[in-house]
């Protein structure tokens, strides 16, 4: 008797991730990716030429660039502390960072760094053509923002205490009464004082703000010229440890007597 074989019907079902599977997913990665890759480089595209160098140094060798600016730690790349024997060191490295900002040919001569008694003195000075701050009021401008920025983040690295000065000339201050060149000049000092704080000062670094209105004017001979309008950030030398005060010594006898010592030198008296 023969037997028919079973008829075997394979059902297969089919899956679906969605109207176009999971493809979708993978093209979405891909777009946040380039998105964020765009964003990356825009925000480059408006940072200070020393902030792109230590970025860029930090992808070809993250270990040695810890000290430098956009790191780990700010500033001119190490603790040096600043003393009459080194402070050519720390000029020279501000003029460099100075150097590299982009209108640096425009704003040159309106930058003054010397070396004082009381340390080092970086003086921003107004001109006829440029400032630093407007008109009349304590807020930065571009220039000065961007200026006062680049000093702080190589400064910020110097463990030597810093004073800021506002300087105003003689032109007596138009508008309230009340407000005059003493409020303008302590004002602009202090906005001066914020600005680097959050652009790379430690919060304890600034050990004075100063505000001196037309006392100190750079050309007295000429009180109403556009440089006696000056910002002044002074880099103080290190205090030098005190002396250590040698320790007591042991009170040591008084000296003898001229009689008894010539008395000791012939010999015991005889009576």
């Amino acid at each position: 008797m023969d037997k028919t074989r079973p008829i075997i019907i394979v059902k297969k079902k089919v899956g679906h991730g969605g109207p176009h599977g999971g493809a979708w997913k993978v093209a979405y990665a891909d777009f946040v990716t380039a998105m964020m890759a765009l964003f990356i480089v825009l925000w480059l595209l408006n940072t200070s030429k020393p902030v792109r160098e230590a970025i860029a140094g930090y992808f070809k060798d993250p270990a040695g660039t810890e000290g430098k600016t956009g790191t780990s730690k700010g500033g001119v790349g190490e603790d040096l502390t600043i003393s009459q024997e080194n402070v050519a060191q720390l000029k020279e490295k501000l003029e460099k960072a100075l150097g590299q900002l982009p209108n640096f040919e425009q704003i040159k001569s309106q930058i003054d760094i010397t070396v004082t008694a009381e340390g080092l003195r970086i003086e921003l000075l107004e001109s006829s053509s440029g400032t630093f701050f407007e008109r009349g009021s304590p807020i930065p401008n571009g220039n000065g923002r961007e200026l006062l920025a680049t000093l702080a983040q190589e400064l910020g690295g110097v463990p030597n205490k810093i004073s800021i000065e506002g300087h105003t000339d003689s032109k007596p201050y138009s508008g309230n009464g009340e407000y005059s060149n003493w409020e303008l000049s302590a004002d602009r000092a202090n906005a001066a004082r914020r600005l680097m704080q959050k652009s790379g000062l430690r919060e304890n670094q600034v050990s004075q703000v100063r505000g001196f209105a037309d006392q100190k004017l750079r050309k007295p001979d000429d009180p109403l010229d556009a440089s006696n309008r000056r910002i002044s950030v002074i880099v103080h030398y290190a205090e030098k440890p005190a002396e250590e005060v040698p320790a007591a010594s042991e009170e040591k006898p008084s000296p003898a007597h001229p009689a008894e010592h010539k008395a000791s030198e012939g010999g015991e008296k005889k009576e």
